[in-house]
């Protein structure tokens, strides 16, 4: 989910973006299905551990983690329906396609930094903290720390740059 909701993200990126050479077009449909594959992974995820908690008798969703998990499986999922209204502007026939840009880029960055925090507090848990240790455990919790703060400045850089260019 991590993986692919990051790429998603950087496909916009003229630093980083593998597709930088490709029309708009063909990025936001790549984003798109990277988006579509990472809510599909969470969905499956969100499942297998409903279910292993049901087999075992443990209580659902009682911890941060289980919550903001939960909370960012949702969210994610109301992102994508905001996407396709961006795929479809007429549906929102009050809003500008600018309007729902960038209020479908601000949500979604609250979506990644959700999905972030819900990966670093499963990091945090006994399981997690029995198994992965030391070093390995601070590099881990890295991981999701330093790609939330390379998506927030791209974002911030794309906001700067859009500025820039409307005056």
């Amino acid at each position: 989910f991590s993986f692919l909701m990051t790429e998603a993200l950087l496909i916009f990126s003229p630093e980083t973006s593998l597709l930088r050479s490709f029309s708009r077009k063909v990025k936001v449909r790549v984003h798109w299905a990277l988006q579509l594959l990472a809510l599909l992974c969470a969905l499956l995820g969100l499942g297998v551990i409903t279910y292993n908690k049901h087999l075992n008798g443990k209580a659902h969703f009682v911890t941060w983690h289980g919550l903001t998990g939960l909370l960012t499986v949702l969210y994610a999922g109301g992102q994508c329906a905001g996407g396709v209204l961006l795929l479809y502007p007429k549906l929102m026939k009050n809003w500008t396609l600018a309007k729902l840009k960038l209020y479908h880029a601000t949500s979604g960055l609250v979506g990644y930094l959700l999905g972030c925090a819900s990966l670093m507090l499963g990091m945090c848990s006994l399981w997690f903290t029995a198994s992965v240790t030391r070093v390995s455990w601070y590099l881990a919790m890295l991981c999701p720390l330093l790609t939330s703060l390379v998506i927030m400045n791209q974002v911030s850089n794309a906001y700067l740059y859009r500025k820039r260019s409307q005056h």
